[in-house]
């Protein structure tokens, strides 16, 4: 599984916070609304975003399962959650490799939760965490899918072929297998109903205005990396990457990334 450096996670979080869709947490609120505990498994959990962005959601006595395979992040995430968690929330943190042990890790909890994963993993690797979701029966909560749909604004001259290229890059393995990338958003909502699960899902998209620069100018520079290695020419990738950073320098750009977000709920549970 790819890791994240601690920097660009706590530059997009604040971002993530503002797209997760009102409609799905509302749901996921609905879920537990009766109930006096809750035991939640966050996959992927970098810093523990997911967790500081719904605890206060859930029941107030509630114990939070940290899964990821940077020892570093797990260490960051700990100290953040006992600073910021609800009295009577407990964190555990697992350091583990998703791709290999995602079935040991899905046990005892009563909802599984996951950010910005689900693009990365391939469809063989979905299959197992669907039946592991099946076997358990559990509730799961999967917000900040890419779905490839970018809009750029004020439009540059290469803006489709560099974001196919970014787009090609997303499907490429990503330490579980061929990537799902865009197709993610669309496929993990469909196999889940397909197992009898009931989904709210919705829109949760990143958008960025003139004032956003700093954010702007690293997604720019990453995805001007990834359409590099995909093979396209470079000084295509150069030029849309100066005039794109131009745009942002002057106070002028303006993006929206397409992420969708669901609530995937056993059918006979609320």
């Amino acid at each position: 599984m790819s890791s994240f450096s601690a920097g660009w996670l706590a530059l997009r979080e604040p971002f993530d916070r503002a797209a997760r869709n009102g409609t799905v947490l509302d749901a996921v609120a609905m879920a537990f609304m009766d109930v006096p505990a809750v035991a939640v498994t966050d996959l992927g959990c970098g810093t523990g975003a997911t967790m500081r962005a719904i605890a206060h959601r859930l029941p107030a006595r509630q114990s939070w399962r940290l899964v990821d395979n940077d020892m570093a992040l797990l260490e960051k995430a700990s100290m953040w959650g006992a600073a910021t968690a609800p009295a009577g929330a407990s964190i555990t943190t697992v350091e583990a490799d998703l791709a290999a042990v995602i079935e040991h890790v899905l046990r005892d909890c009563d909802l599984v939760t996951t950010s910005a994963l689900l693009d990365l993993v391939s469809a063989a690797w979905l299959d197992r965490l669907v039946a592991s979701l099946e076997r358990l029966p559990c509730p799961f909560y999967a917000a900040l899918s890419y779905d490839g749909a970018v809009a750029l604004s004020p439009a540059s001259r290469y803006d489709g072929e560099a974001i196919a290229a970014v787009n090609r890059h997303q499907r490429t393995d990503k330490g579980f297998g061929p990537a799902l990338g865009p197709d993610a958003a669309r496929k993990a909502p469909e196999r889940l109903r397909a197992a009898g699960f009931t989904v709210i899902e919705g829109r949760s998209d990143w958008q960025f205005g003139a004032a956003d620069r700093a954010i702007q100018m690293e997604i720019l520079a990453g995805w001007a990396g990834a359409a590099r290695e995909t093979g396209a020419d470079p000084a295509i990738i150069d030029q849309w990457l100066g005039e794109r950073q131009g745009h942002v320098a002057a106070g002028r750009s303006q993006m929206r990334v397409g992420h969708v977000d669901f609530f995937a709920t056993p059918i006979g549970r609320r």
